[in-house]
């Protein structure tokens, strides 16, 4: 089985380009730049993986038009690899993710707050709701309607 499940961001903005001919199909590639889930050496610095993503067709538009650098995305897909011969004549091994599902993995506002810059500090979280000890359920707070993805 060939499955793969990321989380990631992006390190800058969807590279789209059409395939030729009568039933041209848009082709979107983009990195994710992956945490580690282990911090690197004594220092504790974050270290993190990038890895390329292929998206064809639907998906591939869909790419190019909401996805930005810095947006927070969970892709699954499955790992492909290939080679090529380069310009100076040198075998070149490629390791790719092909994209079969994606999706938003953070709300507009937190990654709006986000844009630009991925490596910035992270913005700070909006208020819990309180839990109401009387029912067990939480009390949402009045505004929050605009991020909920359903009304």
């Amino acid at each position: 089985m060939n499955k793969v499940i990321l989380m990631g961001r992006l390190t800058r903005d969807p590279e789209v380009r059409y395939s030729q001919g009568d039933n041209s199909m848009a082709i979107a590639r983009y990195t994710l730049a992956v945490d580690r889930r282990f911090r690197r050496g004594n220092d504790g610095e974050q270290s993190a993986d990038f890895i390329g993503c292929v998206a064809f067709g639907k998906s591939a538009e869909f790419a190019e038009k909401y996805f930005r650098q810095g947006l927070k995305v969970i892709v699954t897909g499955r790992i492909q690899t290939g080679s090529y011969t380069n310009k100076e004549g040198q075998k070149v091994y490629t390791t790719d993710v092909v994209v079969e599902d994606q999706e938003f993995a953070e709300s507009k506002s937190v990654s709006d707050a986000n844009a630009g810059s991925f490596r910035q500090a992270a913005p700070s979280p909006s208020p819990a709701p309180a839990a109401d000890a009387g029912d067990g359920f939480m009390n949402i707070p009045d505004g929050i309607d605009e991020e909920l993805p359903f009304n």
